[in-house]
């Protein structure tokens, strides 16, 4: 089958159009499938033999049990099931069709979306399309989702005729009789993980995970394998502190173009405007792609909402397993998205004779700290420069850890890397002691948290006599600078030159309101480092102050 005319292409295209309601990270998914599927990729092109090999595979398996019993997979799969499993096992490299262009497939996605089932599916077309000889596994948190993943794969084995003969169901394994393949189902609370060599491996309720350790011991694994794939496929959790989190947060960053990854593909499935889940229907089938189609599914969660809205002690579980929301973040919203702050992204800015305002974040001495400068043009423009500060000695394991090239961005000049397994303040200070030769500018002020900060500020004040100013980080005290950063840039009103790293803070940065309204951006909430947006909004605390807040204090006095 020509892919243009298959069920995953179909679903791609009606999201891009409109058709299907889908978040905006499932649509810039669909639409790379589109480019690749249109022959408009350089670099890939979707295999069609495999297409046609998958789709004989799926007719022969059949449902074990649902509303969809008996019928076969095939005729019960659902679209984006369809386009999950064709745009990760058969999009490959143009020169080399053998060869898989994803390594890590990625599936947030709400309860009752049959994400059980399709782990399973997704290991019975690998028992038929990899290598002899492949090893599989599943990696679950406990026991009871271990043996979940391996009683559907059963299931639906011992459910399909022509399956007869084909397998050894075993306790610990299933072996594929044609190729020895095999397939094991692993507890991560139970079992040590290190030392396995899988071809592909699913990881099932990440979210629910304490560590990354499993995944990474999966993929350590597959150092030496062509196409190693490892599926990630989990709904969310109450909590932004597990794996599943960094995982999503890392596909955004690649989606959103700020990291470049050609191996990464996600399907994620949470809501656009998660603060309107009381009254549109658009968050429940943004979460919940299965109830566009499924009408049953859809009338249970609504009636599933009616209840969560009349009672907070069932709000948390509604959100979290059907909304794809973390309930203790309804409060916390994206600060600013990064496509707006990209485009605000200029060739050059020329800081020669200008007046500007600094913003000091030095956290701990083991963790990022950063240095922003700030100016107002005679347009109203924030003019800004951010440049991060890292430990030389931890900058493979911050590599590893948050997924950035930290050497590439030191490369770029934008970020400095000083100190072993510390960060050095004293390069920091002489930096902020050298600002003015090294740009050409005038410091006006500089804006530093009191914590890790004091002996640093002493010895600015010494140059810089009365400009150095402690900044309280209260809500109430950044508000003001939190809120006109965000409408600068929001109004294009916001320059920045080329800087990928503050882009990715700024894609990690979490905003949150106290009970009086006021917003900041919180450091607990945020997806990994926002140190780069905690010096800006320092910076603009003080440009605030004492340009913008003065020069309309002085027009009343006239």
């Amino acid at each position: 089958m020509k892919i243009r005319e298959h069920q995953s292409y179909k679903y791609a295209s009606e999201v891009c159009n409109g058709e299907i309601i889908a978040p905006k990270y499932v649509i810039i998914q669909c639409k790379e499938f589109l480019k690749i599927a249109d022959g408009k990729s350089e670099k890939y092109c979707i295999n069609e033999d495999t297409v046609d090999l998958i789709d004989n595979i799926l007719k022969l398996l059949v449902m074990a049990r649902g509303l969809k019993a008996q019928q076969t997979i095939y005729e019960a799969f659902a679209g984006f099931q369809f386009f999950l499993i064709i745009a990760v096992l058969c999009t490959v490299y143009k020169d080399n069709k053998n060869h898989r262009r994803y390594e890590t497939a990625i599936l947030e996605i709400c309860r009752k979306n049959g994400k059980t089932f399709l782990v399973a599916v997704i290991f019975i077309i690998l028992f038929f399309i990899e290598p002899k000889f492949s090893k599989f596994y599943s990696v679950a948190p406990d026991g009871s989702l271990s043996r979940e993943v391996q009683t559907a794969i059963r299931e639906i084995i011992q459910s399909s005729s022509a399956l007869d003969g084909k397998f050894k169901i075993r306790r610990d394994d299933i072996l594929c009789l044609l190729n020895q393949n095999d397939y094991f189902p692993l507890n991560f609370s139970a079992s040590r993980l290190d030392g396995k060599l899988p071809n592909a491996f699913v990881a099932d309720e990440v979210g629910a995970l304490t560590s990354n350790y499993p995944l990474e011991a999966m993929r350590s694994g597959q150092l030496m394998i062509l196409n190693k794939l490892g599926c990630i496929i989990s709904t969310k959790y109450p909590t932004i502190n597990n794996p599943l989190e960094d995982e999503v947060a890392y596909a955004k960053k690649v989606l959103d173009g700020i990291i470049q990854d050609d191996s990464v593909f996600s399907l994620l499935y949470e809501p656009d405007e998660p603060k309107n889940w009381m009254s549109d229907d658009k968050v429940i089938m943004q979460g919940n792609p299965l109830a566009m189609v499924v009408p049953e599914v859809m009338k249970d969660l609504v009636k599933k909402r009616a209840v969560a809205i009349e009672s907070p002690l069932k709000r948390e579980n509604f959100l979290t397993k059907h909304c794809n929301i973390i309930y203790q973040g309804i409060g916390t919203e994206t600060y600013i998205p990064v496509d707006e702050v990209q485009k605000c992204k200029v060739d050059k800015i020329d800081w020669q004779g200008r007046h500007v305002y600094l913003g000091v974040d030095l956290a701990e001495t083991t963790d990022n700290c950063a240095v922003a400068m700030v100016s107002l043009d005679d347009y109203g423009n924030i003019l800004a420069d951010v440049l991060a500060f890292i430990p030389e000695g931890r900058i493979d394991i911050k590599n590893r850890s948050e997924k950035i090239d930290y050497r590439a961005f030191i490369k770029a000049g934008k970020c400095i890397a000083c100190g072993d397994n510390v960060v050095d303040y004293a390069v920091i200070e002489q930096f902020v002691l050298d600002i003015e030769d090294t740009y050409g500018v005038e410091v006006c002020g500089i804006a530093f948290d009191r914590y890790n900060a004091m002996s640093s500020a002493q010895k600015w004040e010494q140059k810089y006599t009365n400009l150095t100013v402690e900044v309280k980080q209260h809500s109430s005290v950044l508000h003001p600078a939190t809120k006109l950063l965000r409408e600068k840039i929001i109004d294009g009103q916001f320059q920045y030159e080329e800087n990928k790293l503050l882009e990715i803070n700024f894609q990690n940065a979490k905003c949150v309101e106290d009970t009086n309204k006021n917003k900041y951006v919180n450091k607990k909430k945020s997806n990994g480092k926002v140190d780069m947006v905690v010096a800006l909004i320092n910076a603009v605390y003080l440009l605030n102050e004492f340009e913008i807040l003065s020069d309309i204090a002085w027009s009343v006095q006239i």
